[in-house]
């Protein structure tokens, strides 16, 4: 994946892609992106908020306070 969109307009975008594996859950902690893998490993990689205005439209944006999770 290369960004996470929120229901409310914000999206995550990350420096560099990531796999996510069929068992990985994703989270919001602290405005920041957390991957577990299913063997417990935490990964935090690195990247930005936006807000998205429309379609490809992009603009830098404070860390939304929003908690996510995968299903």
């Amino acid at each position: 994946m290369e960004d996470l969109e929120t229901d409310d307009g914000y999206a995550f975008e990350l420096a560099r892609p990531l796999f996510l594996a069929a068992d990985d859950r994703i989270a919001f902690e602290d405005g920041r992106l957390v991957v577990v893998r299913a063997g417990g490993e935490r990964l935090t990689p690195a990247g930005d908020w936006c807000t998205r205005c429309g379609p490809g439209a992009r603009r830098r944006s404070r860390t939304p306070s929003v908690e996510a999770t995968s299903r």
